[in-house]
């Protein structure tokens, strides 16, 4: 696919993940009656990778996140000229989805864009749990570098055939379900930023965090499998 269609399909993906995602965690979880709590949150996450899978796996490869590019650029499976062009076009995505779901979140009287509105993410006062940063940098970077071999694995022309977007949506539900407590779970730098921007504030100067150890465990991950797995004779 040319990289224009390539690039216009990541964005909508991401769009879709943070719109999907964070969506649920600000309209959906907030009840403590009816809401879908953690566990509805974490399966929304996943079900958006689900669905960007079959749609646009085949336009894209459906990454809808810089730590993947960057992983699947360590695993030998994506051009190093076109990550820049896939993070950018990611990153719009999450920011357009998050000013969505902020005119929507808007439309209700109880809504108040407080320091932890939209789902951002965080540690300290910004962590659900108020884990600390180094609990917060840890479960991030190892989380992705594991999120890295679940997709690597998946997608290898050796794997069975159809079942990748399956595999790699509930290795994201696992992950939300570890993680939420945590951080509110990035292991994703664009699903950071979007309601970062957003929010502003303390979740702004904590992004960094939510930049840094998704893409060290992101590379990690994709060297490490390439590792063990060696070079397949092509990839899907």
């Amino acid at each position: 696919m040319p990289l224009m269609q390539r690039l216009v399909a990541e964005l909508f993906g991401t769009f879709w993940l943070v719109l999907g995602g964070c969506g649920a965690a600000v309209l959906a979880a907030k009840f403590p009656e009816t809401g879908i709590g953690f566990a509805g949150v974490a399966l929304a996450f996943g079900l958006t990778v689900v669905t960007m899978g079959y749609a646009i796996g085949h336009i894209s490869g459906f990454h809808l996140n810089p730590a993947i590019t960057v992983g699947l650029w360590a695993g030998g499976r994506f051009p190093a000229k076109d990550v820049v062009p896939y993070i950018v076009a990611q990153v719009v995505g999450a920011i357009i989805a998050a000013f969505i779901l902020l005119q929507i979140a808007s439309g209700s009287p109880d809504f108040v864009l407080g320091p932890n509105g939209l789902a951002v993410n965080g540690y300290g006062p910004q962590s659900p749990g108020g884990y600390t940063l180094g609990a917060g940098l840890t479960i991030e970077t190892v989380l992705t570098f594991g999120f890295l071999i679940v997709v690597l694995g998946a997608t290898d022309s050796r794997s069975p055939i159809g079942f990748a977007p399956i595999a790699i949506g509930l290795a994201l539900t696992l992950i939300h379900l570890i993680s939420i407590p945590v951080t509110n779970t990035s292991v994703n730098p664009a699903r950071s930023t979007g309601p970062a921007l957003i929010v502003g504030g303390l979740a702004l100067q904590q992004l960094w965090a939510f930049w840094v150890a998704p893409i060290i465990g992101g590379a990690l991950g994709g060297f490490a499998y390439r590792a063990l797995a060696g070079d397949p004779p092509a990839a899907r």
